[in-house]
C-alpha cells in the first residue's frame, strides 16, 4: 500500500511537469508569461535569486515553482532550483531524484554546494533537494552557512529559485525573502480565501525581498488549467 501511494503521487508530480513534457501547451505559455512579468516587475535591479511560496498548503506552490524554473532554464539560463522545504519537501519526487543529501547536508556543512547539485535532464537546469529533514529549520534557513550557499550559488547560476513552505505556517519563508532578490506568492482559484492571501502578502512585505507578484493558478478556462500573474505594485 505504501508502495502504491508512493508511486502514485511520483507520477502525479511528473505530470505536474507540464512545461517540460508539453512546452507548447497553453499552460506552459502562461508560465512563459509569468517569467516575462517577473522581469519587468524587477526591470531597475538584476533578478538573480527569488522564492516561491503561497499562504497555505494544496495550492500549487511546489509545481509553481518547478516550471518557473524550467521555462527560465528553456531561455537559456542556467538555474539552480533548491527545495527549501525543510519539511515537507517534494522536489525530489517532482524530478525522480533521490534525497539522500541536499540543502540539509550543505548548511551543517557535511557537503560542498557542487555535490550537493543535480544535474536533470533539462539544459541548464540543475537541482539541489532538501536531503535528510533536519530538527531545525528555520535556524539553518537563517544562519551564515544559507547566506555563504546562496553567495556561491549566484557565482555559478544566472538564477536560484527556492521552493519554501506556506508563509502563514512556518518563518521560513520570511526568512529566505531577507537574503533573495524576490518573492513571489501562489494563490489556487476557488481554493485560497481572501484574508489568508492578504495575510500572506503583508507577511511577506516587511522582508528585503521586493514582492513581485501573485500567481493565480487552477483558473478553469474551457475546460483547462491556466496561470495568471498578477503585479502588486
Amino acid at each position: 500500500m505504501v508502495r502504491k501511494k508512493n508511486q502514485s503521487k511520483l507520477s502525479s508530480n511528473i505530470r505536474h511537469l507540464i512545461t517540460k513534457i508539453n512546452p507548447k501547451s497553453p499552460i506552459s505559455e502562461q508560465f512563459r508569461t509569468v517569467r516575462t512579468n517577473m522581469q519587468f516587475s524587477s526591470v531597475d535591479n538584476d533578478l538573480k535569486s527569488f522564492l516561491v511560496t503561497s499562504s497555505g498548503p494544496a495550492e500549487g506552490k511546489s509545481s509553481t515553482t518547478a516550471n518557473l524554473a524550467i521555462v527560465y532554464a528553456q531561455q537559456g539560463k542556467r538555474v539552480l532550483l533548491i527545495d527549501a522545504d525543510l519539511r515537507k519537501p517534494t522536489m525530489h519526487y517532482t524530478f525522480r531524484l533521490d534525497n539522500l543529501r541536499g540543502l540539509s547536508n550543505v548548511l551543517v556543512g557535511e557537503v560542498t554546494l557542487e555535490e550537493a547539485v543535480n544535474r536533470t535532464d533539462i539544459d541548464t537546469l540543475d537541482v539541489m533537494t532538501c536531503g535528510p529533514i533536519p530538527p531545525n529549520p528555520s535556524e539553518l534557513l537563517g544562519s551564515r552557512k544559507m547566506e555563504t550557499l546562496l553567495r556561491e550559488a549566484k557565482l555559478s547560476y544566472d538564477l536560484v529559485v527556492f521552493d519554501t513552505p506556506p508563509v502563514l505556517a512556518v518563518t521560513d519563508a520570511q526568512i529566505l525573502a531577507n537574503l533573495v532578490d524576490g518573492s513571489v506568492l501562489v494563490v489556487r482559484s476557488g481554493s485560497t480565501e481572501i484574508e489568508p492571501a492578504q495575510k500572506a502578502k503583508e507577511a511577506l512585505a516587511p522582508a528585503k525581498a521586493k514582492l513581485l507578484g501573485v500567481v493565480l493558478n487552477d483558473r478553469e478556462k474551457k475546460a483547462s488549467n491556466y496561470y495568471y500573474y498578477y503585479g502588486t505594485n
